[in-house]
């Protein structure tokens, strides 16, 4: 969707129900983290980022490990089964595949949170050193001029 049309769309929509369109704000009077003033309803702890970042790789870790040993154990018994002519053979070749699929979904959301988090505390550390540089006194200074 194009911004003009998203621009449109909204405008419609304030026009429509002008009491239901308020995007990223509370309204004035919804006390004191409301749009009106007060404390800021989001921050970012960069001790944070790093601890969740780190307990979801160490998650990652333990998970592709582990969860490794259970892949083998489930697709052992499952042939043994089979070959043993039980019918459970069959089921559980599907717990496996089932177990397969779920853990490689989860390893990989384990992944892609810590490799985010660690993405965000470094962009983070970086807008704020650009800040730090581009906002210095003298180029205050310059705007009062």
């Amino acid at each position: 969707m194009a911004w003009e049309e998203w621009e449109k769309l909204k405008g419609e929509v304030t026009e429509r129900h002008p009491a239901q369109m308020r995007l990223n704000q509370l309204p004035v009077d919804a006390g004191p983290t409301g749009s009106g003033g007060g404390a800021a309803d989001l921050s970012v702890n960069q001790d944070s980022l790093g601890r969740i970042g780190s307990a979801a790789y160490d998650l990652y870790g333990r998970l592709k490990s582990d969860g490794g040993h259970a892949r083998t154990s489930t697709s052992d018994a499952a042939a043994t089964l089979s070959v043993s002519g039980f019918e459970t053979g069959p089921a559980m070749r599907k717990v496996h595949d089932t177990w397969n699929s779920q853990l490689k979904t989860l390893v990989e959301a384990c992944a892609h949170i810590s490799n985010h988090l660690d993405y965000s505390a470094a962009q983070h550390a970086k807008d704020d050193e650009d800040i730090k540089t581009s906002l210095s006194v003298s180029r205050i200074s310059e705007y009062f001029k």
